[in-house]
């Protein structure tokens, strides 16, 4: 989701940077490290959506293949709910696409066809307001969930506690013996707040840099 859906100019983060690195040392090396923050918000939620779905439980490799040939099953290779729902099985078979997945897709666009998901409303929406809207279609959970409210509303004070690549950079990063708990993870952050997101996305970056 993060490197394929289109996007709108890069937000500044300076302000949330120079708060981070005043209030946690070990944050603070690794901004030094990681450099600018990059996160943007990203113009189509439904092919974000669309994207998070298809990148479950798959390799990066095998999920790139798969959405290119998902998007050019669409007018100007951009997916959307209407075009979609008309898809045959076969068609999204032979983009890769498992039974299950068809139908979690499926299910996402009947939900931005219906109007049942409020796009237009989302970015008035508290953080567990969209939650909640988006975690009654198939294959979307509270993790998805978060995942979009960070990475494509940019929403800045998000602690997605549940995410394991999180916990292990924390326990990286802060030299604990073990993964940190929810509670321990959430204590932990709070000296990042209000960015608690902006912190999160530097944690994991921070692994892709030590596997490079």
């Amino acid at each position: 989701m993060i490197d394929l859906i289109a996007k709108t100019r890069c937000p500044g983060w300076s302000k949330a940077q120079r708060h981070l690195a005043k209030s946690d040392p070990v944050l603070a090396a690794i901004i030094a490290r990681v450099g600018g923050c990059t996160l943007a918000p990203r113009t189509d939620k439904f092919g974000a959506l669309c994207q998070s779905i298809i990148n479950q439980q798959i390799s990066t490799i095998a999920a790139r293949a798969v959405w290119r040939r998902f998007c050019a099953l669409f007018p100007r290779k951009r997916p959307r709910p209407k075009p979609l729902l008309v898809l045959s099985d076969a068609a999204l078979r032979a983009a890769g696409l498992s039974r299950q997945k068809a139908s979690y897709l499926r299910s996402l666009a009947r939900a931005f066809a219906s109007g049942a998901i409020p796009v237009r409303r989302l970015q008035r929406m508290t953080d567990e307001e969209v939650v909640q809207a988006l975690i009654p279609v198939k294959g979307i959970g509270r993790w998805t969930a978060e995942m979009f409210l960070i990475f494509v509303l940019n929403r800045t004070d998000l602690l997605p506690v549940d995410d394991l690549g999180l916990r292990a950079q924390a326990a990286r990063a802060y030299g604990l013996a073990s993964l940190p708990t929810a509670a321990e993870l959430i204590d932990l952050a709070e000296r990042w707040r209000p960015y608690r997101s902006i912190a999160t996305w530097y944690l994991w970056r921070n692994g892709d840099k030590s596997t490079k």
